[in-house]
């Protein structure tokens, strides 16, 4: 008897010392440390073997400073696979601070996962004009294509993505994905 109830005020003890730094925001999210919590795990790199959008930082330095600022949000919801709220997100950003090339990215990922190709094309020339065709870019691109089915465009970003840089094991993840895709005559999901 003495140990159950030992072991119950152990447990107790536990769940009051995780409720401690949790507080319900106005929205009925709980949140830790100020900090929504999401029932879901995040997946970093995405369940697909490609990273969410991380270039280099904003030359602006509006961006990314704080952790509650639209392309930071754009990048957490990216990574919890809430596409339509990182796009939201994103799109502030680039409204905000129209040569972020991290949030153009982002924006044109999210709209490739939102399976709006045709903003995500947009998007993607935007971050073309600002940066010129980056592998990062050039690698997501294709993998846009890929999305697609358009094996023959996908193949020839990927390739010119290689080519810029040979090591990423991202690009060669993205031209494997290619070669099953084209295997299994399927595009990927």
């Amino acid at each position: 008897m003495r140990v159950g109830l030992f072991r119950v005020l152990a447990i107790v003890a536990s769940c009051l010392t995780g409720l401690a730094a949790c507080e319900t925001s106005k929205n009925g999210m709980a949140q830790v440390d100020g900090e929504p919590q999401t029932t879901g795990s995040i997946a970093y790199p995405s369940p697909d073997g490609v990273p969410p959008p991380e270039v280099a930082p904003s030359s602006t330095g509006l961006l990314g400073d704080d952790g509650k600022d639209d392309l930071n949000l754009g990048k957490k919801y990216y990574r919890e696979n809430s596409f339509g709220l990182a796009e939201k997100h994103f799109r502030r950003a680039v409204e905000t601070s129209a040569r972020d090339l991290e949030a153009w990215i982002g924006l044109a990922a999210s709209y490739d996962k939102l399976r709006r190709f045709d903003l995500a094309d947009r998007a993607y020339e935007q971050a073309i004009v600002i940066a010129g065709p980056r592998p990062e870019i050039l690698n997501n691109q294709g993998y846009s294509y890929l999305l697609r089915g358009d094996y023959k465009r996908a193949r020839a970003k990927l390739l010119a993505a290689q080519a810029k840089d040979p090591s990423n094991p991202y690009i060669q993840n993205n031209l494997d994905l290619l070669e099953e895709s084209v295997r299994n005559k399927s595009a990927i999901k």
